[in-house]
């Protein structure tokens, strides 16, 4: 995990939980409409920085529509596993730059700063002690 997603993990960790499912569900889409915005102003200086916008902006987008929280449409991923998979999109967002091979400083930053902040967003997010299912239908198709 790249070093200030690491530092954002550990600054947070003491701070009490303080975002709520429903916060947490707006942060998400705002973090979705800032790597598309993001892509559309990348497109011009910068392919790689835009395709690995699209890339974290969809990948968000995708999970956040699947999560059984506010905002979500088809409840399939429970929301402490949501966090989870924060966790992984923002060690994926903050090494993008590497990943794609592009140079132009202002991008890494942006992809950079995007980890650390989905690594303090999940951080201080109120999740349930335990995971819970997702839907009951999860649960039907195991036993049947």
């Amino acid at each position: 995990m790249p070093i200030l997603n690491s530092l954002a993990k550990v600054i947070a960790k003491p701070i009490p939980r303080m975002i709520s499912p429903n916060a947490h569900a707006v942060i998400d889409y705002l973090t979705i409409g800032s790597f598309l915005v993001s892509a559309g102003f990348f497109w011009g200086r910068s392919k790689r920085a835009a395709l690995a916008a699209l890339i974290c902006g969809g990948t968000e987008l995708a999970v956040s529509l699947l999560t059984n929280y506010p905002g979500g449409i088809k409840k399939v991923i429970s929301f402490r596993t949501h966090g989870e998979i924060d966790l992984g999109l923002a060690a994926m967002a903050a090494t993008m730059p590497e990943f794609l091979a592009f140079n132009e400083d202002s991008e890494k930053k942006f992809f950079v700063g995007q980890g650390a902040l989905i690594t303090a967003v999940s951080e201080l997010t109120q999740f349930p002690e335990q995971a819970q299912r997702a839907e009951k239908g999860i649960k039907r198709a195991k036993v049947a």
